[in-house]
């Protein structure tokens, strides 16, 4: 099925809501315990037990709309099930911390063994929304793969050793801006390898 075009806004939306709501319900919540079926949890894995239905409402209108979902948001989507559904077993709220260290790792691994194998899973993704070289890919496939990996052992760090609700400002703002930072950045450095209309698709000497 084709993807039918929504609004930019509408769209960022439906994405980035349900992390900012966890954000909200968080901050507002983050100092009280909740009794539910004679278990006692924390607001922190009160507003990730949130979180989940949220995003999958969010995911389920952004399907209807498009027609699509990506494999990202589909891989997310199931890591921020089974690790809420473990953090709210165990009541232990280091499983929901932990998720995304094990997300940042996965895509370093994934990419990674495409590099081993001479090739950019990055670019079978997103190649569509940006033309580019295969040369240009591998170049930012390597980058991304390193940052995943610094992400990774960041949030490693920040969860084992800094309080709760540092990490929850910076899971919530700080990754997601590095991410996009950092990609931007790439962008700009490897215009050279971008594919124009009409225009012969080696880089300038």
């Amino acid at each position: 099925m084709a993807e039918r075009e929504i609004s930019g806004w509408l769209k960022q939306a439906l994405e980035l809501g349900p992390t900012l709501v966890f954000f909200g319900v968080y901050m507002w919540i983050r100092n009280d315990s909740f009794v539910i079926v004679g278990t006692t949890y924390s607001g922190f894995i009160v507003a990730a037990l949130v979180f989940i239905p949220i995003l999958l409402i969010a995911m389920g209108i952004l399907w209807a709309l498009t027609g699509t979902l990506s494999r990202l948001q589909l891989f997310t989507a199931f890591m921020v099930i089974f690790f809420g559904g473990l953090t709210a077993w165990f009541n232990d709220e280091r499983f929901f911390k932990m998720k995304t260290t094990i997300v940042y790792g996965c895509f370093a691994a994934i990419l990674g063994f495409g590099l081993w194998r001479g090739q950019s899973y990055l670019q079978w993704v997103m190649n569509a929304a940006i033309p580019m070289q295969e040369k240009g890919w591998m170049i930012l496939t390597r980058r991304l793969t390193g940052m995943f990996v610094a992400l990774a052992v960041a949030n490693e760090v920040i969860w084992r050793t800094q309080s709760t609700d540092l990490w929850v400002k910076l899971e919530t703002f700080a990754f997601p801006a590095a991410l996009f930072v950092f990609l931007w950045v790439q962008i700009m450095a490897l215009q050279k390898y971008m594919i124009e209309p009409d225009k012969d698709d080696s880089p300038p000497r």
